[in-house]
């Protein structure tokens, strides 16, 4: 059973402002649409043109010149014949003389070069002159041992000759005692002439025994020579020297007759 079965006395009642509301809806949906319409066409007009009419000054047509006069031609006057005057005798006059050429200028000398002033060196510092000092002593320490050397050598040299010349001097001594023992066993030939020289190699022991004697050098004769070999052989045995330091085991005699 309804609710309007069950309460008969209430009865459905109209609403009187259901159609004022749809009508004024519609007016609100209409003024809407024509708003949109209204704004889109007022932003899609095509821009408006300008129309510029381009016109230019009509010209300026001068005013004609008025038509000038025609000139008077005037007759010309008669000119009188003109007199010639016979002309005078020209004098010559005498010619210039030329100008005498100017001497050459003096050409202006050189100015010397100024001189450049040379920068100062850098002094050098307490270190680098300590340094110098030091090297400067080791140069001279070496200079005086070099010459010290020096002088060493030259009195060894010195000393060596001497002793040298000494020994020298002392075997040349020694081998005038043993060719003059050899010159006295020579039996010279009949034959010869003159003061050939014959020099021989002798080979000696220390105690001065003759081992050999060869013929180096031939006097060119052959009896002096085999009268020299003879005598060598016969010396033997030969002087000794003073020192036995002195002792040559090898000799070269030479040998003259006449010396």
């Amino acid at each position: 059973m309804s609710t309007a079965q069950a309460l008969p006395f209430f009865e459905e009642r109209a609403e009187p402002a259901l159609g004022a509301s749809l009508a004024l809806a519609a007016a609100v949906h209409l003024l809407l649409l024509f708003v949109l319409l209204v704004g889109v066409r007022w932003q899609n007009r095509p821009p408006e043109t300008m129309v510029v009419e381009l016109w230019s000054a009509p010209p300026v047509v001068e005013a004609p010149e008025p038509p000038r006069p025609a000139p008077v031609v005037e007759p010309e006057p008669v000119k009188p014949e003109p007199i010639v005057e016979k002309p005078d005798i020209a004098i010559k006059e005498p010619p210039k003389p030329k100008p005498k050429p100017e001497p050459p200028k003096p050409k202006p000398k050189p100015e010397p070069p100024k001189p450049v002033a040379k920068p100062e060196p850098p002094q050098p510092t307490f270190r680098e002159r300590a340094a110098q000092k030091q090297i400067q002593e080791e140069l001279a320490r070496e200079q005086a041992a070099l010459a010290l050397e020096r002088e060493r050598r030259q009195i060894r040299d010195l000393l060596a000759r001497e002793s040298n010349a000494a020994r020298d001097r002392a075997i040349a001594g020694w081998v005038d005692k043993v060719r003059a023992k050899i010159r006295g066993n020579i039996v010279l030939p009949p034959d010869l002439q003159g003061n050939p020289e014959a020099v021989f190699d002798v080979v000696q022991l220390p105690t001065g025994e003759v081992l050999d004697a060869r013929l180096r050098k031939s006097s060119g004769h052959k009896g002096y020579d085999e009268a020299v070999h003879r005598a060598i052989l016969k010396a033997s045995p030969l002087p000794k020297p003073d020192r036995p330091e002195l002792f040559v085991r090898d000799l070269h005699l030479t040998f003259k007759p006449r010396d």
